[in-house]
């Protein structure tokens, strides 16, 4: 395995590496968060300009996750095969002209068609910069790494639906694609000038078999939970698309069982570590997940704000993961990742039931600290899960361990919001979006439900050891500090 930078010596392009890594990654992070965030604020502004039903760009946002669902799985060995510094560029290269085409398309099959661009660039851009990362610095300095990578990210959350409502509102809306074009000039230099390239010279052929049975079945569930969250199809097609999805995704499973290389190798659920934290996170975002969907009905429905309003409600959320990550080494630290999930986890499920109490009589200071509150929590947790992932993962594994947790995070997702979409439905039943009165309680419930849920998910934690993550957080095993002491 090399990792070639630039010319000079080693230790000169180690220390480029370590320097302009975590800045490169960033510039990705925040460019596709940006991205996103923006989008959903100017639907309706698109749909008019292109004169068509807001509905019609669904295929517009769909395109997208689809991709994503596709090409993460592979983004591993195209790691391992091609290097961390050509794919990263690809990718980088992909999604700034797939932002360029956006901006230029004419009509929804062009859009449509510029968006699965993106989506390939998107795709590939988060698990290998993941991977670098993992590759490049050693685990007692992972977290910091992460930490500093995710503050930038986390702005464009932050300022997303801000500047995509003033952009529609005094610009055209193609040029929401447009900032796009110098942050991905920028990220492209950075990572053709100082971006490491990892590779892995006894990578196996790719898993093609695998390839089309994982990645057809993934990409299918996330459509069905797509669609379902917005109620936009019947039962039975939507059943038998769930069903053919469900046999593609067991046919990967015994493939797998019978490959020598799979795409996915599902032997690395031994390691306990990275067991507990990919599918405790898998069911702690089943209410996490949902939230996003949830808060806006209740700002906008139950509490009467309007989109704007219910837009800047959402910042103190994103303020709070960023103050988050400059104590998350030392919360980690101090009380290990074991406790702290397990005791988070009922926090984040604390605080959703909290929103269960929220009405109109509620001051607007209240309101803004619980969502601040909700925000820390569900920063902490996402960052000890997300580091915990990687602690007894050897590097030459670091690939294939990025896709599954990267795979397993997108879905997961979108199961929260399929998962809060049936709740909703469930207690809203015929109510009209104008009966406040008769809205409000059935919001409650489900807040309360998704909360209920999330404090159960702690459990999942329980199998971890107390030691598990020290070496990410630099905690002392347990017992140590005594014999120092001694």
């Amino acid at each position: 395995m090399s990792g070639e930078v630039s010319p000079g010596s080693p230790e000169t392009r180690e220390a480029q590496s370590k320097r302009f890594l975590p800045w490169i990654v960033a510039t990705a992070l925040f460019m596709e968060n940006l991205d996103a965030t923006i989008l959903n604020t100017a639907v309706p502004t698109m749909a008019e300009s292109l004169q068509v039903a807001p509905l019609s760009l669904k295929a517009v946002l769909t395109s997208y996750t689809l991709c994503l669902a596709v090409f993460i799985p592979i983004s591993g060995w195209m790691a391992d095969r091609f290097g961390t510094c050509r794919v990263f560029t690809w990718a980088v290269a992909l999604f700034t002209l797939g932002s360029l085409a956006c901006g230029l398309a004419l009509n929804i099959p062009m859009l449509v068609a510029a968006r699965v661009l993106q989506g390939i660039g998107g795709a590939m851009m988060t698990p290998v910069g993941r991977i670098a990362l993992v590759r490049t610095f050693p685990r007692s300095q992972m977290m910091a790494v992460m930490n500093f990578v995710v503050i930038p990210a986390l702005l464009g959350p932050l300022l997303g639906p801000f500047v995509g409502g003033v952009i529609v509102h005094w610009l055209p809306w193609r040029t929401i694609f447009f900032l796009n074009l110098p942050l991905g000039v920028l990220g492209w230099w950075l990572v053709r000038r100082h971006m490491p390239d990892f590779r892995d010279p006894d990578v196996a052929p790719l898993d093609r078999t695998g390839f089309l049975l994982f990645g057809s079945g993934i990409a299918l569930l996330s459509y069905v939970l797509e669609v379902f969250g917005e109620h936009s199809m019947p039962p039975g097609p939507m059943l038998f698309m769930f069903a053919v999805a469900v046999v593609l995704l067991a046919g990967y499973a015994w493939h797998e069982s019978r490959e020598r290389h799979p795409v996915l190798e599902l032997a690395l659920f031994r390691v306990r570590s990275f067991r507990v934290a990919v599918l405790g996170g898998i069911v702690t975002r089943l209410g996490v997940g949902g939230m996003p969907f949830l808060l806006p009905l209740l700002y906008q429905l139950g509490l009467g704000y309007a989109p704007w309003q219910a837009g800047l409600l959402m910042m103190p959320q994103a303020l709070a993961a960023i103050a988050m990550k400059l104590l998350a080494q030392r919360i980690l630290g101090r009380f290990g990742h074991r406790q702290v999930l397990m005791v988070n986890t009922a926090m984040v499920g604390v605080t959703m039931l909290v929103f269960s109490f929220i009405s109109t009589a509620t001051p607007l200071w209240a309101l803004l600290l619980l969502i601040f509150t909700q925000g820390f929590f569900s920063s902490l947790q996402f960052t000890s899960m997300n580091t915990l992932v990687y602690a007894d993962i050897p590097d030459r594994e670091a690939s294939m361990a990025t896709s599954i947790a990267s795979t397993a995070q997108m879905m997961a997702l979108s199961f929260g919001v399929a998962f809060a979409s049936l709740v909703a439905a469930w207690f809203l039943g015929d109510v009209p979006p104008s009966h406040r009165a008769d809205l409000l309680p059935a919001l409650h419930q489900a807040f309360g439900l998704l909360g209920a849920v999330t404090i159960v998910s702690s459990l999942s934690f329980w199998r971890l050891h107390p030691d598990d993550g020290n070496n990410v957080s630099n905690r002392r095993r347990a017992g140590e500090d005594e014999a120092v002491a001694a």
